[in-house]
Protein backbone atom coordinates (compact mmCIF):
# COMPACT_ATOMS: atom_id res chain seq x y z
CA UNK A 1 0.00 0.00 0.00
CA UNK A 2 0.94 3.64 -0.27
CA UNK A 3 2.96 5.16 2.55
CA UNK A 4 3.07 8.83 3.46
CA UNK A 5 5.60 11.05 1.74
CA UNK A 6 7.75 11.45 4.84
CA UNK A 7 8.96 7.85 4.42
CA UNK A 8 10.41 8.54 0.98
CA UNK A 9 14.08 9.45 0.65
CA UNK A 10 14.68 13.20 0.32
CA UNK A 11 16.11 12.73 -3.19
CA UNK A 12 12.80 11.24 -4.34
CA UNK A 13 10.88 14.16 -2.88
CA UNK A 14 13.22 16.64 -4.55
CA UNK A 15 12.87 14.84 -7.88
CA UNK A 16 9.08 14.79 -7.56
CA UNK A 17 9.07 18.53 -6.85
CA UNK A 18 11.33 19.12 -9.87
CA UNK A 19 9.08 17.05 -12.15
CA UNK A 20 5.98 18.86 -10.95
CA UNK A 21 7.66 22.19 -11.66
CA UNK A 22 8.71 21.00 -15.12
CA UNK A 23 5.19 19.85 -15.96
CA UNK A 24 4.02 23.20 -14.64
CA UNK A 25 6.04 24.94 -17.35
CA UNK A 26 4.03 23.07 -19.97
CA UNK A 27 0.85 24.24 -18.29
CA UNK A 28 2.23 27.77 -18.14
CA UNK A 29 2.29 27.96 -21.93
CA UNK A 30 -1.45 27.25 -21.87
CA UNK A 31 -1.94 29.74 -19.03
CA UNK A 32 -0.37 32.47 -21.16
CA UNK A 33 -3.01 31.91 -23.83
CA UNK A 34 -5.89 31.51 -21.39
CA UNK A 35 -5.04 34.54 -19.29
CA UNK A 36 -4.64 36.75 -22.31
CA UNK A 37 -2.00 38.61 -20.27
CA UNK A 38 0.04 39.73 -23.23
CA UNK A 39 -2.31 40.83 -25.92
CA UNK A 40 0.22 42.95 -27.76
CA UNK A 41 1.14 41.00 -30.85
CA UNK A 42 1.91 43.92 -33.14
CA UNK A 43 4.79 43.51 -35.55
CA UNK A 44 8.02 44.62 -33.93
CA UNK A 45 11.35 45.44 -35.43
CA UNK A 46 14.65 44.30 -33.98
CA UNK A 47 15.18 47.85 -32.74
CA UNK A 48 11.84 47.84 -30.93
CA UNK A 49 12.77 44.66 -29.07
CA UNK A 50 16.16 46.04 -28.08
CA UNK A 51 14.49 49.04 -26.42
CA UNK A 52 12.06 46.99 -24.30
CA UNK A 53 11.98 47.75 -20.62
CA UNK A 54 11.15 44.84 -18.32
CA UNK A 55 7.56 46.06 -18.12
CA UNK A 56 7.30 46.25 -21.93
CA UNK A 57 8.80 42.77 -22.26
CA UNK A 58 6.02 41.34 -20.11
CA UNK A 59 3.38 43.30 -22.03
CA UNK A 60 4.26 41.72 -25.41
CA UNK A 61 3.29 38.14 -26.12
CA UNK A 62 6.55 37.21 -27.83
CA UNK A 63 8.61 38.93 -25.14
CA UNK A 64 6.77 37.14 -22.36
CA UNK A 65 7.12 33.83 -24.18
CA UNK A 66 10.87 34.32 -24.66
CA UNK A 67 11.35 35.39 -21.03
CA UNK A 68 9.35 32.35 -19.85
CA UNK A 69 11.52 30.09 -22.01
CA UNK A 70 14.62 31.66 -20.48
CA UNK A 71 13.32 31.21 -16.94
CA UNK A 72 12.50 27.57 -17.72
CA UNK A 73 16.07 27.04 -18.85
CA UNK A 74 17.20 28.39 -15.48
CA UNK A 75 14.67 26.27 -13.58
CA UNK A 76 12.95 29.37 -12.21
CA UNK A 77 9.76 29.56 -14.28
CA UNK A 78 7.77 29.54 -11.02
CA UNK A 79 8.50 33.27 -10.75
CA UNK A 80 6.69 34.22 -13.95
CA UNK A 81 3.97 31.65 -13.27
CA UNK A 82 3.34 33.24 -9.86
CA UNK A 83 3.37 36.75 -11.35
CA UNK A 84 0.82 35.74 -14.01
CA UNK A 85 -1.34 33.89 -11.48
CA UNK A 86 -1.47 37.09 -9.40
CA UNK A 87 -2.42 39.12 -12.46
CA UNK A 88 -5.21 36.67 -13.22
CA UNK A 89 -6.31 36.74 -9.57
CA UNK A 90 -6.43 40.56 -9.56
CA UNK A 91 -8.76 40.44 -12.59
CA UNK A 92 -11.20 38.04 -10.89
CA UNK A 93 -14.71 39.46 -11.14
CA UNK A 94 -16.52 36.97 -8.90
CA UNK A 95 -16.02 37.42 -5.18
CA UNK A 96 -17.05 33.78 -4.76
CA UNK A 97 -13.96 32.66 -6.69
CA UNK A 98 -11.50 34.86 -4.78
CA UNK A 99 -11.09 32.58 -1.78
CA UNK A 100 -10.54 29.42 -3.84
CA UNK A 101 -8.12 31.15 -6.22
CA UNK A 102 -6.23 32.74 -3.32
CA UNK A 103 -5.85 29.39 -1.58
CA UNK A 104 -4.65 27.75 -4.81
CA UNK A 105 -2.03 30.44 -5.42
CA UNK A 106 -0.84 30.29 -1.83
CA UNK A 107 -0.56 26.49 -1.81
CA UNK A 108 1.15 26.34 -5.20
CA UNK A 109 3.65 29.17 -4.79
CA UNK A 110 3.98 30.56 -1.28
CA UNK A 111 3.48 27.82 1.31
CA UNK A 112 6.58 26.10 2.65
CA UNK A 113 7.40 23.15 0.40
CA UNK A 114 4.94 24.38 -2.25
CA UNK A 115 5.42 22.52 -5.56
CA UNK A 116 6.44 25.76 -7.32
CA UNK A 117 7.66 27.72 -4.31
CA UNK A 118 8.86 31.25 -5.04
CA UNK A 119 11.69 32.93 -3.17
CA UNK A 120 10.05 35.20 -0.60
CA UNK A 121 11.28 36.34 2.79
CA UNK A 122 9.44 35.10 5.88
CA UNK A 123 7.92 38.50 6.64
CA UNK A 124 6.30 38.66 3.21
CA UNK A 125 5.02 35.09 3.60
CA UNK A 126 3.50 35.97 6.97
CA UNK A 127 1.85 39.14 5.67
CA UNK A 128 0.44 37.24 2.70
CA UNK A 129 -0.86 34.47 4.98
CA UNK A 130 -2.54 37.11 7.16
CA UNK A 131 -4.06 38.67 4.03
CA UNK A 132 -5.50 35.26 3.17
CA UNK A 133 -7.80 35.41 6.21
CA UNK A 134 -10.00 37.85 4.27
CA UNK A 135 -8.89 37.58 0.62
CA UNK A 136 -9.14 40.76 -1.40
CA UNK A 137 -7.95 41.57 -4.91
CA UNK A 138 -4.80 43.06 -3.38
CA UNK A 139 -3.85 40.28 -0.95
CA UNK A 140 -0.88 39.16 -3.11
CA UNK A 141 0.35 42.65 -4.04
CA UNK A 142 3.35 42.63 -1.71
CA UNK A 143 4.48 39.13 -2.70
CA UNK A 144 3.92 39.84 -6.39
CA UNK A 145 5.89 43.07 -6.11
CA UNK A 146 8.82 41.22 -4.49
CA UNK A 147 8.87 38.60 -7.25
CA UNK A 148 8.54 41.26 -9.96
CA UNK A 149 11.53 43.11 -8.48
CA UNK A 150 13.50 39.87 -8.22
CA UNK A 151 12.86 39.10 -11.89
CA UNK A 152 13.58 42.68 -12.97
CA UNK A 153 16.84 43.04 -11.01
CA UNK A 154 18.16 39.48 -11.19
CA UNK A 155 16.65 37.49 -14.07
CA UNK A 156 16.08 40.25 -16.63
CA UNK A 157 19.75 41.35 -16.86
CA UNK A 158 20.78 37.70 -17.43
CA UNK A 159 17.97 37.33 -19.98
CA UNK A 160 19.37 40.28 -21.93
CA UNK A 161 22.68 38.41 -22.26
CA UNK A 162 21.08 35.08 -23.15
CA UNK A 163 20.83 33.32 -26.49
CA UNK A 164 17.04 33.31 -26.08
CA UNK A 165 17.05 37.11 -26.15
CA UNK A 166 19.52 37.24 -29.04
CA UNK A 167 17.26 34.93 -31.03
CA UNK A 168 14.25 37.09 -30.18
CA UNK A 169 16.00 40.20 -31.48
CA UNK A 170 17.16 38.60 -34.71
CA UNK A 171 14.17 36.33 -35.47
CA UNK A 172 12.64 38.68 -38.04
CA UNK A 173 15.84 40.08 -39.50
CA UNK A 174 16.52 39.15 -43.09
Amino acid sequence: MCRSLEHLPITCLERAKELKARFGSFLLKQELNILGRSQKTDKLTSEDRQKWSFHELLAHKEGLCAFTTFLSSEYSEENIAFYLACEDYRNTKSSLKLCAKARKIYEEFIASDAPREVNLDQETRNITLKNMEQPTLSCFNLAQSKIYTLMEKDCYPRFLKSTVYQELITQHVG
